[in-house]
Order: C-alpha cells, then sequence, then structure tokens
C-alpha cells in the first residue's frame, strides 16, 4: 500500500480544457441561439435608427435598461407601410441570431408594426405631419372650381358604383355637359400610380375644366391609395382644379386635404334601369372582391410553403451568410464614407497650408532647384541599383555553381548509380539484398531493373 494510500489521499487526473477558437465559438452559441428563438416577438423603444443605402434598417429596441440591435434587411424593410422613428413604441417579428464580427445579439426582424394605432395609421399620419409642413394643404393656393363647367374629367374604376352614382347626378343636373373618363384602379398596389397617371392625362390633353377623382368608402385598408405620397404631389401639381370624392363623409384622406375641393361620394337615388346597372356593378365588385380573397389566400398558401422551403438547412446556411456579407458591407460603407470625409478634410487643409505658401514663393526658382535636386537624386538611385544589380546577379551565379556542383543529377553523370530495392528504398548496404530478389538502378539517364545473382559482404 502507498503512502497516501496510507494517508487516505486519492488523486485524480486533472480534466482536459478545450480551448475554443472565438469564431468556433461565436458559431456554436448562434447555431444554438437561433435553433431555440426561430420566431419571437418582442416589444421595445425604438433608438439609434439607421437606414443604409442598400435598403436595410438597422436600430436598437430599447425596454428599461436593457436593450437589443435589430436589423431588418432590404427585402422585408420594403414592405412596410410606415416609417420607423426613434422614440416610437414597436412590436417586431423575427429570429433571434448573433453578428459574427461584433459576437452581438441580435434580432433579425421580418414583421414590424407600431403598438396601438395601425401601420397605415401611422403612414396617414407620417405623411399628413410633412405634407403639411410643406405647404401642400394650405387653402390660400387652392384654385377655384367653375360655376358650371363643359367638359368633366373622372378618373375612377370602370367597374364601380361610384361612377354610376356621378354619370347619374350629372345627367339630372346637365344633360348637355361632357364627361370623359379615366379608368384607373382605385385599390391595390397600382391604383395610385393609375389615378395619378389620369390626372397627368387631362392635364396634358387641356380638354376638361375640373377632375374629379372618385371612389366609395371603405376600411383604411381599401382607401390606401389615396394615402399615396406620389398622389398626393401630382394633385398639388395640378393646373386644372381637381375634386376629391373619395369614401363616405366620415373618412378623410391625403387626397382630401390636397385637392382643391372636397365632396362626399354621389348617393342620390337612381331610376329604376339605373338601379339594375348599379347592382350589377355592386355584383361585379363583389366578384371582384371574392377573387382578390383568393388570390390573397393563394398567395399566402404559396408563401407558406415558400417559408417551409427556406427553412432547410441549407438554404438557412447560405441565407445567413448573405445576410451576415450584406450587414458586414453595410458597416464597412459606413466607416469608408466617414474615413473619406476625414481625408478629404485633411486634404483640403493641406491644399490651403500649400496655398498660402505657394503665395510667397517665386514658383518657377522653387521648381528649378526641385528639378535640379530630382536630376541629382534620379542618377544616384540608378547608379545604385546598377551596382546592387550586379552584387546580386554575382551572387546568383555563385549559388548557381554551387548548387550544380552538389546535384545528385551531376554526380550520376559521372557514372555513379542509384540502387533501390523492390519496395522503393534505396540500397546502402548489401546485406539489404538476397540472391533472387529485384533491384532497380537510377542513373544519369534512364532507369533499369535486375536481379541480384549472388551478394558479396565487405
Amino acid at each position: 500500500m502507498s503512502f497516501a494510500d496510507q494517508l487516505g489521499f486519492t488523486f485524480e487526473q486533472a480534466p482536459t480544457r478545450r480551448i475554443w477558437r472565438v469564431a468556433d465559438l461565436v458559431s456554436a452559441v448562434r447555431t444554438t441561439v437561433e435553433r431555440a428563438y426561430t420566431d419571437v416577438w418582442v416589444e421595445g423603444e425604438i433608438s439609434n435608427f439607421r437606414p443604409a443605402e442598400s435598403g436595410h434598417l438597422y436600430f436598437t429596441l430599447k425596454d428599461g435598461d436593457a436593450q437589443l440591435r435589430i436589423v431588418m434587411f432590404r427585402s422585408q424593410a420594403r414592405l412596410l407601410r410606415f416609417r420607423p422613428e426613434a422614440g416610437m413604441q414597436v412590436i417586431a417579428r423575427g429570429r433571434v441570431t448573433i453578428y459574427d464580427a461584433r459576437g452581438e445579439l441580435q434580432l433579425s426582424a421580418e414583421f414590424l408594426e407600431p403598438v396601438g394605432a395601425g401601420a397605415l395609421q401611422v403612414a396617414f399620419e407620417q405623411l399628413k405631419a410633412r405634407l403639411a409642413q410643406e405647404g401642400l394643404f394650405d387653402a390660400t393656393r387652392r384654385k377655384p372650381i367653375p360655376p358650371l363647367p363643359r367638359r368633366i374629367g373622372l378618373v375612377t374604376s370602370p367597374r364601380g358604383a361610384a361612377l354610376q352614382d356621378m354619370l347619374n347626378i350629372l345627367a339630372r343636373r346637365h344633360e348637355n355637359v361632357g364627361i370623359q373618363i379615366y379608368p384607373a384602379q382605385v385599390q391595390g398596389e397600382t391604383a395610385a400610380a393609375e389615378v395619378a397617371a389620369g390626372i397627368k392625362h387631362f392635364n396634358r390633353a387641356k380638354s376638361v375644366d375640373v377632375i374629379i377623382i372618385a371612389r366609395g368608402g371603405g376600411s383604411i385598408e381599401d382607401l390606401a391609395a389615396f394615402n399615396d405620397e406620389t398622389l398626393a404631389r401630382t394633385i398639388f401639381g395640378s393646373t386644372i382644379p381637381v375634386i376629391s370624392a373619395v369614401g363616405h363623409e366620415t373618412d378623410f384622406t391625403i387626397a382630401d386635404f390636397v385637392a382643391d375641393l372636397r365632396a362626399p361620394t354621389p348617393s342620390a337615388a337612381a331610376e329604376l334601369v339605373i338601379e339594375s346597372k348599379h347592382r350589377l356593378a355592386e355584383h361585379l365588385a363583389h366578384l371582384h372582391q371574392r377573387l382578390g380573397r383568393a388570390t390573397r389566400y393563394r398567395l399566402l398558401m404559396a408563401r407558406n410553403h415558400l417559408q417551409e422551403l427556406s427553412q432547410h438547412g441549407a438554404f438557412a446556411r447560405i441565407q445567413d451568410l448573405m445576410v451576415r456579407r450584406s450587414q458586414r458591407l453595410d458597416e464597412l460603407s459606413y466607416r469608408l464614407a466617414a474615413n473619406y470625409r476625414t481625408l478629404l478634410h485633411e486634404y483640403h487643409r493641406r491644399l490651403d497650408i500649400a496655398a498660402a505658401r505657394v503665395r510667397h514663393f517665386d514658383f518657377r526658382r522653387s521648381l528649378a532647384v526641385v528639378r535640379s535636386q530630382l536630376d541629382a537624386g534620379t542618377e544616384t538611385v540608378v547608379h545604385a541599383f546598377q551596382s546592387y544589380l550586379a552584387a546580386r546577379r554575382s551572387r546568383t551565379e555563385r549559388l548557381t555553381a554551387q548548387l550544380n556542383a552538389l546535384s545528385p543529377v551531376k554526380i550520376l553523370e559521372r557514372g555513379y548509380a542509384l540502387v533501390f530495392d523492390a519496395k522503393g528504398a534505396l540500397v546502402k548496404d548489401v546485406s539489404q539484398l538476397k540472391a533472387g530478389s529485384e533491384i532497380s538502378a537510377q542513373v544519369a539517364r534512364g532507369r533499369f531493373t535486375a536481379e541480384v545473382k549472388k551478394t558479396i559482404p565487405d
């Protein structure tokens, strides 16, 4: 029994420690975090909001003393209906990950919505405040509406009930009035552009005295096309008076504030034949809505299927690599721009100093002195470089001669040979060989094999 056993001591071997590379440790932690938090909702206050030229959005969500960095890439950011701002309370949905370059925890957001009011309402208030500050809503710049226009331009949907109401009212009030219709979608992604195109068409043609843009009532989502900034600026820039007749009396859009006159949707009673046409228009509108709902459902199912496919590990790794490279590119672009501004400032300062110095010297005399010094320096450098090349050439020739003297090929050309056994090992002792074994020999120009007949040791 050993002395340690007698005293009751036991010795255990120290555990082997594992030393991680920083990149490997960060990657391992990022993989664990991403698997555990693939779809999370988080609420906080926006700070340090910084949109990049690439279209990506970078900001921080704060909650008390805690904060979380958020990145929303261009493909998701372009779908936002409102503009995030510092101090705004929002809810973000996305995937928790780690940015390898700084080892920081961040949320890759796919969806963002303000707390309280909906995204469309926030976008409406933001645009309304900005355009009001620019003066687009000033009453002093509004153009007067002709009391009895001879030609009226209607920009509306040819399938909507609003068109039938307006035609009925105009026919009863003035049967000889000229009506020109510019068909346009009044709901959906292309609606704002089509309505704006109708206003521009009548301004180019100069064929009407007043323009009416109209559609029936609906939710804020249905009227979103008339809260478009481009459409608002088109109405503001029109040389022909514009009347906005959008929605019910309680509905207000940006187009209503910019237009020269806001009017409610015509609702006069229709005669039987007009009423039947009106019902047909409502039926077509109902079919259009059903088609829209079916299309949105198919798109939703296709998107869900695409998301399931995108969860495949290979796509996730490729996407993660792309977004990390994109984020790194944004960071480097920002740093490059900052360094470029600093460098330009320093160059401007040096240029100012040089300009001040030049004003006090004869530039031609300075150039002559500099040219003389440059010629002398050039000649010195040429001689020195020629000497250096000659020394290097001599050393190279000497080393080449030494290498040739020690070259095994040169030794073989003197009549010597290298002998190898059947396994390819160099034979240095005859005891390595036996009678009948096969050997090969390398001479200066070629190789041959032979069979050992007899070995004669020294």
